[in-house]
């Protein structure tokens, strides 16, 4: 699967196939794609995650143990359909709170009522994964169930509790607050994530409300400095309306501090239907966008292909600039 197909497939973003050929189906509980059935495809050493809606103008099925994708009948990718650990192959990937009081536009979590998962429960399921062998990182993220701070919290005892039971990579992404990016570390957490959701001021102000863009610019270069370079990422979504040009001047300005952009297609969902316009990016954006990332990220000494956690090294929902390009 060349580069060029896998931002047409992500572009696109969903199949229309039976859903009893998959048999590690899932329905992701964080971000924008929460709610949706989904799964992971594997090709040439590239994988894309894929939804499975009986709209998409793409269509999949098994053959001779493949799965096949075709448009209007032709053929555009063929490949495995890959098994997933917990919410990605390879990782223990725990969501802690699948609520949220933030109410970003494009996010429909606030809407969802999702679960609040114990101590105990994310323990026992990350020791089930880690009992298949398959295991090479554990990566944590959170929505906000009351306030920032107390996820914060609890982020910071999973990882201590984590860190004496497993010798793999452990990744957070919360919401920051006040000393979080000291405390994660200490706790024992080798790289962070903090998700602007886009760079364009106008944008932001309506889209994430109840946010602040430039207290998470802070935390971001203060998480560069305690974690160091290429440990910290942040997702920057593309196609909540903003241009070429504002989208690239984001980019430069994520690299210049030593964060790894992550771009992530936009993508509608129903229960957020008239509150935002949402474009999702064509394939030719998204490859556009990616090739000015990748030259950024070699001009800053900054690589997105030796991460270890979260969404950089698994690349289902993203191109990853040095290892998709």
């Amino acid at each position: 699967m060349k580069a060029e197909t896998k931002t047409q497939l992500i572009s696109v973003g969903s199949v229309n196939m039976d859903p009893s050929l998959i048999h590690w189906l899932t329905i992701p509980t964080a971000g924008p794609g929460a709610g949706n059935v989904a799964f992971f495809f594997s090709s040439g050493g590239h994988r894309v995650r894929l939804a499975v809606k009986k709209e998409s103008p793409l269509q999949a099925e098994m053959e001779n143990g493949e799965l096949v994708i075709r448009k209007d009948g032709v053929e555009i990718a063929r490949g495995d359909i890959e098994e997933e650990l917990i919410h990605c192959p390879e990782q223990a990937f725990i969501t802690m709170c699948e609520k949220c009081v933030f109410d970003c536009k494009f996010c429909p979590v606030p809407k969802l009522e999702g679960k609040i998962k114990t101590m105990d429960e994310m323990l026992g399921m990350i020791g089930k994964a880690n009992e298949t062998g398959k295991m090479h990182a554990i990566s944590i993220t959170s929505g906000v169930e009351i306030s920032p701070e107390s996820e914060v919290d609890r982020a910071e005892e999973l990882i201590r509790r984590l860190r004496n039971i497993y010798n793999v990579p452990i990744g957070v992404s919360v919401y920051p607050t006040e000393g979080s990016t000291r405390r994660l570390k200490d706790a024992g957490a080798d790289e962070l994530k903090y998700n602007v959701e886009t760079m364009d001021r106008d944008i932001y102000a309506v889209v994430c409300p109840d946010q602040d863009l430039e207290h998470l610019l802070d935390a971001l270069r203060e998480g560069v400095e305690i974690f160091g370079r290429n440990k910290v990422c942040s997702n920057f979504i593309i196609g909540l309306g903003e241009s070429d040009k504002s989208a690239k001047e984001g980019i430069e300005e994520l690299v210049s501090i030593g964060v790894v952009p992550i771009l992530r297609a936009a993508a509608k969902h129903p229960l957020r239907e008239g509150e935002l316009t949402v474009e999702r990016p064509s394939a030719e954006r998204l490859l556009m966008l990616n090739r000015f990332l990748r030259e950024k990220l070699d001009e800053y000494g900054l690589r997105a292909d030796i991460f270890k956690t979260m969404c950089l090294p698994c690349t289902g929902c993203d191109i990853n600039p040095h290892s998709d390009l």
